[in-house]
């Protein structure tokens, strides 16, 4: 029994060692690839360099077998349900490694680096170029107003004046309980009103904080 569990298949140690060779280099390349045109990194990027070497090792157990694809197949999307959710960039990057590490597994793997250089310099020149990335027409806005305000309908007749649409996003108590601090996203029917609009608002909140931003598009989110 024993000399069947451990004779259940039968490999080629040069090329399993050619193949989960390609796959940690390439798994590296893509890591690298990650740090280069991720602002914050981080654990992630372990996990692009060793993913390509794990699909690989997968790809040569399942060696043609049907049932055990199924099985590695629900066993992956188990993983997926039970993770968090990822950014966009960081899913783009994990199906890139994915992809590597399929094509080193069914032995393409002068494909599996083609494909690592070829998508790894499109992915940094479109980062580096800003590609698709531009700037958000809208804003974060943050009033801060006293207490005893009834803040539902206090600055609406300002939105519908100087706003295309607005959001209203959250409401918070601040400066021990004695303020609000209401949270907006909207944007602004004509951007050079947005000093007119922030000294009207400072007349109803009594000159306390007001504070605007422009809303970056997030990348990395998905």
């Amino acid at each position: 029994m024993l000399n069947s569990i451990f004779h259940a298949g039968t490999f080629d140690i040069r090329s399993v060692a050619i193949a989960m060779t390609a796959g940690l280099l390439l798994g590296l390349v893509i890591s690298a690839v990650y740090h280069i045109t991720s602002e914050e990194p981080g654990r992630f990027t372990v996990v692009i360099a060793v993913m390509p070497l794990l699909v690989t090792a997968v790809i040569m157990i399942v060696n043609g077998n049907l049932g055990t694809s199924v099985a590695v197949l629900g066993a992956f999307g188990l993983v997926r349900f039970r993770s968090a959710t990822g950014s966009a960039w960081e899913i783009v990057f994990l199906f890139f490694s994915m992809a590597v590490g399929l094509a080193v597994g069914m032995g393409f793997i002068s494909l599996a680096a083609i494909i690592t250089v070829s998508v790894g310099i499109l992915l940094v020149i479109l980062e580096k170029t800003g590609y698709g990335q531009g700037v958000s027409r809208q804003r974060d806005l943050k009033i801060t107003i006293p207490e005893d305000l009834h803040y539902a309908d206090l600055f609406d007749d300002l939105f519908q004046k100087y706003a295309k649409n607005v959001q209203f996003r959250r409401v918070k108590t601040t400066n021990m309980g004695t303020m609000y601090e209401l949270n907006y996203r909207l944007e602004l029917r004509n951007p050079g009103d947005e000093k007119t609009f922030i000294d009207q608002i400072r007349c109803r909140n009594g000159n306390l904080t007001v504070s605007m931003g422009v809303v970056e598009r997030e990348k990395n989110i998905l």
